[in-house]
């Protein structure tokens, strides 16, 4: 069960979450500095807010390089687009999903 306020358990990556995860590579490539080749969402957890907030682990290549994305969804009255809002980096396909 989740906190209130809290993050969701970690799930499979939807197809909805794919989508978003490449909506966002290029600004997440930008903050990185690099292009990766690969940007493929595994896992995800969700946090209810004004909206959602998307914590997607991405695997980005290699034998176990993965970033952690936080992408933040509005919701749909306020008729605002997706928002990369930061990244973390030097995570393993092992690393727990957190809030950051």
């Amino acid at each position: 069960m989740a906190i209130c306020g809290g993050t969701s358990a970690a799930k499979e990556a939807t197809q909805a979450v794919k989508d978003i995860c490449q909506s966002v590579r290029s600004q997440a490539e930008k903050e990185a500095g690099k292009t990766y080749a690969e940007f493929t969402a595994k896992t995800f957890t969700t946090q209810l807010v004004a909206g959602t907030n998307y914590f997607i682990k991405v695997h980005v290549g290699g034998d176990d390089d993965h970033v952690h994305l936080r992408v933040h969804k509005p919701l749909p009255c306020n008729g605002e687009k997706l928002t990369f809002h930061s990244m973390q980096h030097s995570k393993t396909e092992e690393d727990e999903i957190v809030h950051f």
